[in-house]
């Protein structure tokens, strides 16, 4: 199986840990133009920018043989695959956000159920379990994650409580491996900022609406 991997210097490292290599092989680029001449002989491709740059899906649409797994947190797969008439390649989502991707199960999603077993196949070669959720904005950890982040600025900001209370509180209440500020580190407050953007965007549910101490936070390039 011929597997390429669009990914960014920031999200290299984690595709590696999740799928070590060797034994597995595949060929990591970093851009659009690199992984034009590998498509010919691709048989399935992670891309993580096609949500950022849904006008590159023209570059697999006529493949039909290809296997195209989109980083999905961020946008729904059936909007992507609005955006273009015809569609003959296998498209596919999983959450390849910091900090989600190198854990047991893979999170994936579907554009069509037909499409099931050729995610079986993939899954099965790349030797890692996964989960399959709905194809929505946000899968599901990374909008119950989101959510999580977004509640506990607000609190911050309302001086109820202190950075560290909160992370203490979140960690024994719900057993979760991580405070939500230290979720934000790890997974950047920028992508954090652009889930919570196109949840609210998709859904119009205030629980999204992005805290302003949250916002501040992305336009300054700073973390918690």
């Amino acid at each position: 199986m011929e597997i390429v991997v669009l990914a960014s210097p920031e999200t290299e490292p984690e595709f590696r840990q999740k799928f070590p290599s060797p034994p597995l092989l595949y060929q990591v680029v970093f851009s659009y133009e690199a992984l034009l001449p590998l498509l010919d002989n691709a048989d399935v491709v992670f891309d993580y920018f096609l949500a950022d740059e849904p006008q590159q899906l023209r570059l697999y649409a006529h493949r039909t043989n290809l296997i195209v797994f989109c980083q999905a947190a961020k946008i729904q797969l059936a909007a992507l695959a609005s955006t273009l008439p015809t569609l003959n390649c296998v498209l596919l989502g999983f959450n390849g956000l910091p900090g989600f991707l190198n854990r047991p199960i893979l999170e994936v999603s579907v554009l069509y159920p037909a499409s099931i077993p050729k995610l079986q196949t993939v899954c099965a070669y790349l030797n890692t379990e996964y989960l399959l959720v709905g194809d929505r904005v946000g899968m599901v950890t990374p909008r119950v994650i989101a959510m999580i982040i977004n509640e506990a600025c607000y609190t911050l900001q309302e001086n109820t409580a202190q950075i560290q209370d909160i992370e203490v509180s979140m960690k024994l209440g719900t057993n979760y491996p991580y405070g939500p500020f230290e979720w934000a580190n790890r997974i950047g407050i920028r992508h954090v900022y652009k889930l919570l953007t196109a949840l609210y965007a998709d859904t119009k549910d205030e629980r999204y609406k992005i805290c302003p101490l949250l916002k501040t936070k992305y336009l300054r390039g700073e973390m918690f």
